[in-house]
């Protein structure tokens, strides 16, 4: 396990080169920067391989930080339980049709991210989500692919980055490569290779990867998605 953890750095740490030379590239028409906290608000959906890393920096915090984080993560859990009182440990969202996951997560929830300190910035910022460090600009292939034609408002005033050439990178690599790795990860797991598992970043801090009888788990409650 944990030598697809250090794999899984090597690719989200890919991401980050991307991101920073946009930024290079495009200047002041870029916004984002470490520390702006204006998309860290609401729910998502991450990868469970995106949880396991998450929680992986997440318990190399101090004691009481964790304490803290976690008394909010369970008040979150709370209120996702409220709507959809089966939703248990290991939180996996795929047993809901997808079609249902707005009511999760409500596009006008303004709750900050459970990660975020006091000063607005993100506790476990080096094992951020992959999803957190694509976040705000356009995803656009080497080959012209839209893959998602959003970006955060405060970014390109004035200019369409779709048109922007020195954006574009392999996404279509590296979102094989993930699920090359999350198959492995999930096999190690389940001792069964799957493409898709999705949890949310509070729901992620209260999973204990290390302890949890995935296997058994598994046995007792057939994978939605099957290969």
């Amino acid at each position: 396990m944990e030598e697809i953890l250090s794999r899984y750095a090597a690719l989200l740490a890919l991401v980050d080169d991307w991101f920073s030379t946009c930024i290079a590239r495009a200047g002041s028409a870029i916004a984002c920067k470490n520390g702006c906290a204006e998309c860290c608000r609401g729910l998502f959906d991450i990868t469970l391989l995106d949880a396991c890393y998450l929680k992986a920096g997440f318990d190399r915090l101090e004691a009481q930080t964790r304490k803290n984080v976690l008394t909010k993560a369970k008040r979150r859990l709370l209120s996702l339980q409220f709507l959809w009182p089966e939703y248990d440990a290991p939180y996996i969202l795929n047993y809901r049709p997808e079609e249902e996951w707005e009511v999760l997560m409500p596009d006008d929830d303004e709750t900050p991210c459970t990660l975020l300190s006091s000063d607005g910035t993100c506790l476990v910022y080096e094992y951020r989500p992959m999803t957190c460090r694509l976040h705000g600009l356009p995803l656009v292939d080497i080959s012209g692919e839209v893959m998602h034609d959003e970006w955060c408002t405060r970014n390109f005033t004035g200019k369409d980055p779709l048109e922007m050439d020195e954006l574009r990178w392999g996404f279509n690599k590296l979102f094989r490569e993930e699920l090359l790795l999350f198959r492995r990860f999930t096999n190690e797991l389940f001792g069964q290779s799957v493409n898709e598992l999705d949890s949310f970043i509070p729901t992620a801090l209260l999973i204990d990867f290390k302890r949890f009888p995935w296997r058994k788990w598994r046995k007792a409650n057939p994978l939605p998605f099957q290969d």
